[in-house]
């Protein structure tokens, strides 16, 4: 697999973090299913190659469609190249997709829109034209331009709970809806709600995706003694909350995440 990150124009980097590529051109080889975790962003892809599998249980699966977005995870899905590998991908700041659609971004959480679905004919001319690009540098100018103009037609207004989520991030997950309702001068229940359909999800649930991510991280770097030492440094209370979270978020303990063979997660983690 060839893996490439492209950084977005000064327009739009506000709301896209990356641009990301992954490619193979051996039609033969054998694809093993591979485990998708929580990131905390949106993916709008467009697949170039064959199509994918994605498994909503252990044994069934749906064929992904050429061109969609992923609303945002809850917990972790399984998915299968069934060829040849071509993708051109957007990832979206946690509320970066809010502000080049019309409608609110909780409503498709967990599950996927074709781009006819978000931007309908508009959306159907933009990828057929960014899958019949040569380069991915084309691609990127022909999202760019599509994105601009959508962004300037709604001219939505998401400072509020970007202000948020970078607080959450900065934090590493430890700072409350409360104080940040007091900060923004904002009731905690209109905060709530304006972040969810902004971001998809809560903020405890961003909050929890992104200690997550960071343990990740840490395991990743191998720069710990014990999973207890990586719970603590992760901003996790005890061991068992962290296992908890865990499990929720890949469907496996620590133990076992090591004797996976998780090749995909690396291509969506939270601090590519």
């Amino acid at each position: 697999m060839e893996y490439n990150v492209y950084t977005p124009c000064k327009e739009l980097a506000k709301q896209i973090k990356l641009y990301w590529t992954l490619e193979s051109k051996d039609t033969d080889a054998l694809h093993e299913r591979e485990r998708v975790f929580p990131d905390g962003c949106i993916e709008l892809i467009f697949n170039y190659g064959d199509r994918f599998r994605k498994y909503d249980t252990e044994n069934t699966f749906h064929i992904q469609p050429s061109s969609f977005i992923h609303g945002q995870l809850k917990t972790y899905f399984e998915l299968q190249a069934t060829g040849k590998v071509g993708i051109f991908s957007v990832r979206f700041h946690p509320a970066g997709l809010q502000p080049f659609i019309s409608f609110n971004v909780d409503s498709f959480t967990n599950t996927t829109l074709t781009v006819n679905e978000v931007w309908g004919q508009d959306g159907e001319t933009l990828a057929t034209k960014v899958l019949n690009c040569c380069t991915h540098e084309e691609r990127i100018k022909t999202l760019e331009n599509f994105l601009i103009n959508k962004k300037q037609l709604l001219k939505i207004n998401t400072s509020p709970v970007e202000y948020c989520v970078n607080k959450i991030i900065d934090t590493i997950g430890a700072v409350s809806t409360e104080s940040l309702s007091v900060e923004l001068n904002i009731s905690k229940r209109q905060l709530e709600r304006r972040f969810i359909a902004t971001v998809g999800i809560s903020p405890k649930l961003l909050a929890r995706i992104v200690r997550f991510q960071h343990i990740l991280q840490l395991i990743e770097s191998e720069t710990f003694k014990s999973f207890t030492t990586v719970a603590y440094e992760g901003g996790f209370y005890d061991q068992a909350h962290f296992i908890k979270d865990f499990k929720d978020f890949t469907g496996l303990n620590p133990k076992q995440y090591f004797s996976e063979n998780l090749e995909m997660v690396k291509y969506f983690s939270f601090d590519e």
